[in-house]
């Protein structure tokens, strides 16, 4: 079940906004017009991003944390 993360800045969902940049891709289209890239640029000022599409693949998953199996 998707996590409905509200971008109170905007007044939209994360999951809505990567289903709009899903569609666009699928019909071959650029997702983001230049009021959206506005949007976008707030948005990495607000959180501090200062990677592109590029950091994508150099990201890497951590595994959570093993539980000890020490009895206390």
């Amino acid at each position: 079940m998707e996590k409905q993360i509200p971008i109170i800045y905007h007044e939209i969902t994360l999951g809505v906004l990567l289903e709009g940049i899903a569609l666009h891709a699928f019909d071959g289209k650029a997702p983001f017009s230049e009021k959206n890239l506005e949007r976008i640029r707030d948005l990495k000022k607000i959180y501090h991003l200062d990677f592109d599409g590029r950091a994508g693949h150099r990201l890497r998953e951590t595994p959570p944390p093993r539980e000890s199996k020490a009895k206390p």
